[in-house]
C-alpha cells in the first residue's frame, strides 16, 4: 500500500512540469503502463489529475483548490510557537514573531526572556518600522516600487544616534537585508537594546513573517548577540520548512540573493 501511495504521489510533481502521456508517466515511475493507468484513474476520480482530449494528463483543479484551502488555513503563529519556545530555552533571551498587515508590522507572538532585565513589548503592538529588525525583513521582501513608496511616506524619528535618518538610508538598508537574508537593530530604537532577526518564508519563497531575538546590553553585548544569528536563522528556516510543507525550503537569502555569513554591525 505504501508503495502504491508513493507512486501515485510521484505522478503529481511530474505533471507539475506539464501534461504527460501514459508512456511518460510509466517510464518516470518505472512501472508497466497498466499500473500507471490504474494510478492515474484513481487520481482522476479524486480530481487531482485531468485527462485531456489528446489523452495526456495534467494536474486537476481539485488539487489547486485543496492547496488554496490549506494556505488559507495555515496559522504561522501556531506553527512557529514551539520553535520560538525551543530557541528561548536555549538562549534565554526574548523571542518575537511579527507579520506585516495593513501598513503596520505587528508582534503576534512573544516568548519572554528568563533574565530579570527585560525589554518592553507586547503582542499586537506595532513596531518602529524604520529601525526594527522584523520590519526590515518584512518590508525588504516587497517589490522595489512598494518599498520606495513606503519609505517615502515614513517619518524618520531619531530614537537614538543609530536610528535610520532618511528614506534614502532606509532603502539602502532594506536592499542589504534583502540580499543577506537577515537583519539587526543594534541600538536603533533604544540605546540599550539590540536585536537580530531572520525571515520566515512560504511555499513561494516570499516572506510571510519574521522572527527576532532581543536582549539588553546589560545582559549581552551586541557582539555577543550577533554570535546567535546562525541559530536564529536555523530556527527561522525550520519554521519555513514546516509552514511551507517543503523540506528543502530555507533561505538565508531565499529567492533574492546570496547569504553573507559574517554579520557586521549596521550603521544607518
Amino acid at each position: 500500500m505504501s508503495q502504491t501511495v508513493d507512486r501515485a504521489l510521484s505522478i503529481l510533481p511530474l505533471l507539475a512540469e506539464g501534461p504527460a502521456d501514459l508512456g511518460k508517466v510509466a517510464n518516470r515511475l518505472g512501472v508497466h503502463k497498466s499500473t500507471a493507468l490504474r494510478l492515474l484513474r484513481t487520481l482522476h476520480e479524486h480530481g487531482l489529475v485531468y485527462r485531456q482530449s489528446d489523452q495526456r494528463y495534467r494536474l486537476g483543479a481539485r488539487l489547486f483548490a485543496l492547496a488554496q484551502e490549506a494556505v488559507e488555513n495555515l496559522d504561522v503563529r501556531e506553527i512557529a510557537h514551539p520553535h520560538l519556545v525551543a530557541l528561548n530555552e536555549k538562549i534565554g533571551h526574548t523571542v518575537h514573531l511579527a507579520v506585516h498587515e495593513e501598513n503596520e508590522v505587528l508582534y503576534i507572538d512573544k516568548v519572554e526572556s528568563r533574565y530579570p532585565v527585560r525589554m518592553y513589548s507586547r503582542i499586537g503592538k506595532p513596531v518602529a518600522l524604520t529601525v526594527a529588525a522584523v520590519a526590515k525583513l518584512l518590508l525588504s521582501d516587497l517589490p522595489e516600487n512598494e518599498r520606495r513608496a513606503i519609505a517615502e511616506k515614513l517619518d524618520y524619528p531619531m530614537y537614538t544616534a543609530r536610528s535610520t535618518p532618511s528614506a534614502a538610508a532606509f532603502l539602502r538598508e532594506l536592499a542589504a537585508v534583502r540580499e543577506q537574508g537577515w537583519a539587526t537593530d543594534l541600538g536603533g530604537h533604544e540605546e540599550s537594546i539590540n536585536c537580530v532577526g531572520a525571515p520566515i518564508r512560504g511555499a513561494d519563497g516570499r516572506v510571510v513573517a519574521a522572527m527576532s531575538v532581543s536582549a539588553p546590553n546589560v545582559v549581552v553585548t551586541a557582539d555577543e548577540l550577533l554570535t546567535l544569528l546562525p541559530l536564529v536563522r536555523r530556527t527561522a528556516d525550520a519554521i519555513s520548512r514546516e509552514y511551507s510543507g517543503n523540506p528543502a525550503a530555507s533561505g538565508p537569502a531565499g529567492a533574492h540573493g546570496t547569504s553573507r555569513t559574517t554579520p557586521t554591525k549596521e550603521h544607518p
